[in-house]
């Protein structure tokens, strides 16, 4: 439709053919380690590799466990709406890792603990390390549900494409970003497209917490997103300390960053190129595709529909991605449920539980398949996942931080302030969603449809000129009769929703544990950070000597 006319276009053979050799490589990697894995004695092997893995493939696993179709499909719609701000995320994955490397990474490490919520038992009791599996459970299976929902979004669409490791997702968005620029007359065309239609807004500083994206917003609440995933989220830790060392598990975060920046950055040049192809006939808005999270999957069907092969190229990308995410996730959730819920109350053979492992990945994998329903009617798909993140993920991470950061905090104290996180949190994120922020706080961007050449247009809005904004307002909703809480409150960035959980988790459980005569208990040092632990500490140690008076003289 880069000339306006809207889209038939559907899969050639040389698309099937490249889609079935990923789905069929994919499998084959699984079935071959599967029989050469078939003699593994314990549930530790089967879900941490017995811990002798090196950096390099740790690494890339770390990058594609959150790189799904969510980042194929919804980045690029998200910079084609609101422009290109998202970019900043990558100020939060340096700060994420810079945390996660020295502050949570030492401690499991140093335990060597299949399920990150053994720390909690470990650090406070089991009441506290089962309320933390079961927060972990439902978060893990409303993520994997819209992970597995998105490549439906494509399919509905009826061009036939869909959604899934690291390379083939670059592959995908090389293909997509090459022919456009080609189409457009090169990366400056491009970029000018999307400087005049308002999608280059970096520098938007705007300090105040209702505004959805602005540089605050996503470097702060995207660290403690982030944070709450690679910190502390069973699906990461569980990779990381499958290392062979510590220090390798510290260079894999720092590769993995590598890999997250890469995908980052194609996806947001994606959603420019997106732009700059339909900046005057808007398919969603001239009523061609029913979702914004269709948007790429008909700009393939556009520009690469008469390149066999490449429609499937795209595809596998969006597959690869969930593939990988969602068998990350069900692995998680089943040692999570091994090491928590099993485990600790019966007498089972190390390899009844790798056998039991291996069940419940096929039982959370037909749960998450059931729960991909509920994902149609939680809007936005990249909203949607960080504001789960946020509303569990927060208080979860709060939780941590009271153990690994705060020696005093005690099991009273975690409990309470873990529960009051969640349910503020909750509050929020349910408020939001039935109580949409008003328009000029999300400031969505111009969708033009006047260079549209065909007559029957289904509106789904209005098409303002290129200096106006974009603006939908939800049916019977009246934008003057909102409350001051529903303006407030309920209005906060869905990027602010993790910090909230994770600060009012912080916050109570400490106040809860002085009252409580938390300064009286005494914590194994290993349960803690402990200054040595970290990378910044030898540092400083090595410049302390270096610059001492006496090699000064």
């Amino acid at each position: 439709m880069s000339g306006g006319s809207p889209v038939t276009g559907s899969f050639a053979m040389g698309d099937y053919v490249v889609f079935a050799l990923m789905l069929v490589m994919s499998a084959a990697v699984g079935i071959y380690y599967a029989w050469v894995d078939r003699d593994q004695r314990s549930s530790a092997d089967f879900l941490m590799g017995g811990r002798r893995l090196t950096a390099l493939p740790v690494s890339l696993s770390l990058t594609a466990s959150f790189m799904s179709a969510i980042t194929v499909l919804s980045n690029p719609a998200e910079v084609y709406r609101y422009g290109a701000s998202i970019g900043f995320f990558a100020i939060s994955y340096v700060l994420t890792m810079i945390v996660t490397s020295e502050i949570f990474l030492p401690v499991f490490y140093r335990l060597a603990i299949t399920s990150t919520y053994e720390y909690l038992e470990l650090r406070f009791n089991r009441a506290t390390r089962l309320l933390g599996t079961m927060l972990f459970i439902v978060q893990t299976i409303l993520y994997t549900g819209i992970v597995i929902y998105a490549p439906a979004l494509a399919l509905n669409q009826g061009t036939l494409v869909q959604d899934h490791s690291v390379g083939v997702m670059l592959a995908g968005f090389l293909a997509v970003i090459i022919r456009s620029v080609v189409l457009q007359g090169g990366v400056i065309a491009i970029i000018s497209d999307s400087q005049q239609g308002g999608r280059l807004n970096f520098w938007d500083f705007d300090i105040n917490p209702l505004r959805r994206h602005t540089f605050w917003t996503i470097t702060i609440g995207g660290t403690f997103i982030w944070i709450s995933i690679y910190g502390i989220n069973q699906a990461q830790v569980q990779r990381y300390i499958s290392c062979k060392s510590i220090g390798q598990a510290r260079l894999s975060l720092y590769i993995n960053l590598l890999g997250l920046c890469s995908i980052l950055l194609c996806s947001v040049f994606a959603g420019l190129c997106l732009y700059s192809v339909y900046k005057s006939c808007d398919p969603w808005t001239a009523g061609l595709i029913s979702a914004p999270d269709q948007l790429m999957p008909y700009l393939v069907m556009d520009i690469l529909g008469n390149y066999p092969g490449l429609p499937g190229l795209f595809v596998s990308a969006a597959y690869s991605g969930s593939l990988s995410t969602v068998s990350s996730s069900i692995n998680a959730l089943a040692a999570v449920t091994v090491e928590d819920l099993i485990k600790p109350y019966t007498q089972i053979s190390d390899r009844s539980l790798s056998r039991i492992s291996k069940g419940l990945s096929l039982l959370y994998g037909m749960l998450c398949i059931g729960m991909a329903g509920l994902a149609s009617v939680m809007g936005g798909i990249l909203q949607a996942v960080i504001s789960i993140f946020g509303v569990i993920g927060g208080p979860l991470l709060g939780l941590f931080t009271l153990g690994i950061l705060c020696p005093f905090a005690n099991s009273k104290g975690a409990l309470v302030g873990v529960m009051s996180g969640l349910i503020v949190s909750l509050w929020v994120g349910i408020g939001a969603h039935i109580y949409p922020a008003p328009p000029e706080m999300r400031r969505p961007l111009s969708l033009i449809t006047a260079g549209c050449n065909f007559t029957t247009v289904n509106w789904t809005s209005t098409a303002l000129t290129s200096g106006q904004s974009f603006i939908t307002t939800a049916p019977g909703l009246n934008m003057d009769s909102r409350s001051v809480l529903e303006d407030n409150w309920y209005s906060l960035s869905y990027m602010y929703f993790s910090p909230i959980g994770t600060i009012i988790t912080v916050t109570v459980g400490l106040i809860v544990s002085l009252l409580s005569g938390g300064w009286k208990i005494k914590v194994e040092s290993r349960l803690i950070l402990r200054k040595e632990d970290t990378y910044l500490f030898h540092l400083y140690t090595f410049l302390k000597h270096r610059v001492s008076p006496a090699a000064l003289k």
